[in-house]
């Protein structure tokens, strides 16, 4: 099982403190691609939590990428692995497209990043 603790005392919500620790454990490399996370039901009866709670979080974590739920297989730490890096290709692909979208070019878009990497 997961080492995870959730604090009732806390002012985090129980979703949050979960999200927080796999995102965690995910970029701790405590939990690598391909790793199949517990259910929803057990997850949540070693925490003490709702399964509506755990089943938020997974739903959570599933649309930032992090994890990916496989049918009746399970769930799984996403391929990825690295949500920092999930999230900054997603960034990157929607910057792209929306310029794309205003007629420019890819040769035009490299020098708005260059730009903007020399303005950071």
């Amino acid at each position: 099982m997961l080492d995870i603790v959730i604090d009732p005392g806390s002012p985090v919500p129980p979703y949050e403190q979960l999200r927080q620790r796999i995102v965690t454990m995910v970029r701790r490399d405590e939990l690598i691609a391909g790793t199949k996370l517990p259910t929803v039901r057990g997850l949540a009866e070693h925490l003490g939590i709702a399964p509506n709670t755990v089943a938020k979080t997974y739903r959570e974590l599933e649309q930032l990428g992090i994890i990916e739920t496989r049918g009746r297989a399970g769930t799984f730490v996403a391929e990825s692995g690295d949500p920092t890096r999930t999230l900054a290709q997603r960034a990157a692909t929607g910057y792209v497209r929306e310029l794309r979208t205003l007629g420019m070019s890819d040769d035009e878009v490299l020098e708005f990043v260059v730009a903007a990497l020399r303005g950071a």
